[in-house]
């Protein structure tokens, strides 16, 4: 199941991006980027809750997009269900036809590109507009030590005067046994499996709520 619902995750962020990036809609006068109509784009629906295991995959995937050599944008990744709808004589994606695959053993890259094409690849956003500091490609455990753990420690003391039962941690750079317990209650309070290691989905959920308790996105 893991490796459908990765293919289809980033179908959807891609052909969001697409429509964001390239302003198809503002080009045509508009004044919104994209819309909730099935007929056009996703359906969306504000406030509603979503299943774990999908929240999980955008946290790990959510950096990522789909691209093809020689082309900068997000790929118009189109798709559908592919029971009430078929689509795979237009080159889509269908999402029952997906789960097929993946229950075959097929990887996320192998779904997308039997329906896609073997041109297309996984790419990485260089930037994440609106986080104040990026992932720095590796976990951050106890015995790491540098700028990036400096900057974990810093955020957690700021997000610790919102949260009181997120111990504080000296600012050291240091990553010892107070801030991996300190980043362990993090990730209890906020839903996150709680191994105490700012692994890449830990990171963005820390970013995230530093922003929303400092209030950085407002001063902007």
């Amino acid at each position: 199941m893991y490796h459908h619902l990765c293919a289809n995750v980033l179908a959807i962020m891609s052909f969001t991006l697409n429509r964001v990036y390239t302003e198809w809609y503002r080009n045509k006068g508009y004044d919104f980027t994209i819309t909730s109509s099935t007929a056009y784009d996703h359906k969306w629906i504000h406030g509603r809750n979503i299943f774990e295991s999908i929240d999980r995959i955008v946290d790990e995937l959510f950096e990522n997009y789909l691209s093809r050599p020689d082309v900068r944008q997000p790929i118009l990744t189109q798709y559908c269900d592919g029971h009430q709808v078929q689509c795979r004589n237009r080159g889509w994606m269908t999402q029952w036809g997906s789960k097929a695959l993946g229950d075959q053993g097929y990887s996320a890259i192998e779904i997308l590109r039997s329906f896609y094409g073997n041109d297309m690849y996984i790419n990485v956003a260089e930037a994440v507009s609106g986080i104040p500091a990026s992932w720095p490609g590796y976990d951050l455990t106890i015995g790491v030590t540098g700028e990036k753990v400096q900057q974990i420690q810093e955020q957690l003391n700021a997000i610790a005067k919102a949260y009181p039962a997120i111990p504080s941690v000296i600012v050291d750079g240091i990553y010892g046994p107070a801030t991996a317990a300190s980043v362990k209650k993090f990730q209890n309070i906020f839903g996150l499996p709680a191994s105490g290691v700012v692994d890449y989905p830990t990171w963005y959920k820390i970013q995230d709520i530093y922003v929303a308790v400092t209030r950085i996105a407002e001063l902007q």
